[in-house]
């Protein structure tokens, strides 16, 4: 008999819902992060925030700006942990030219939507995104309310 490991059904650590309400999201990137070995355990725990992060490129590399992960209270006392430092994005040498080239030329700004698994290791998925007016925003606050409502009456019809 072979022995089936148990899989967490969810694989997401966390996501930033506050990301699809302040920019329009465009292009989607996945990238590995830089991580040390109690920064692993507290994903594992899911101490993580990415709600106020972001990316930013300098010298060619991506590094995660403002993201919060707590350690753990068991974390080694030989160890300083820092839950604000800055984190190295890995992404290959076309993803980045092609990051540069939006966030340069075109002015748009790198927003960190989720954190997940993949294979056992901690991945982060980056969005190109366009800032929202004020105006866009209260039109998806509309949106939301009004399909809110329609689910509403359809359900007491």
């Amino acid at each position: 008999m072979t022995k089936k490991k148990s899989e967490n059904t969810s694989s997401t650590i966390c996501l930033n819902k506050k990301a699809g309400f302040d920019y329009f999201l465009l292009d989607r990137f996945e990238c590995g992060l830089m991580l040390e070995g109690w920064e692993v355990k507290s994903l594992r725990a899911g101490k993580v925030q990415i709600r106020d992060s972001y990316v930013f490129i300098k010298n060619g590399e991506a590094f995660l700006l403002g993201s919060v992960i707590t350690p753990l209270q068991t974390a080694s006392t030989h160890i300083v942990p820092d839950p604000q430092r800055t984190r190295k994005l890995l992404l290959n040498r076309f993803e980045l030219n092609k990051l540069i080239g939006a966030v340069e030329r075109k002015g748009q700004a790198l927003i960190p939507t989720a954190m997940y698994w993949k294979r056992g290791r901690a991945k982060l998925e980056i969005a190109l995104g366009k800032g929202k007016k004020e105006f866009d925003k209260r039109d998806t606050q509309k949106d939301r309310d009004w399909k809110r409502e329609k689910e509403r009456l359809f359900k007491h019809a």
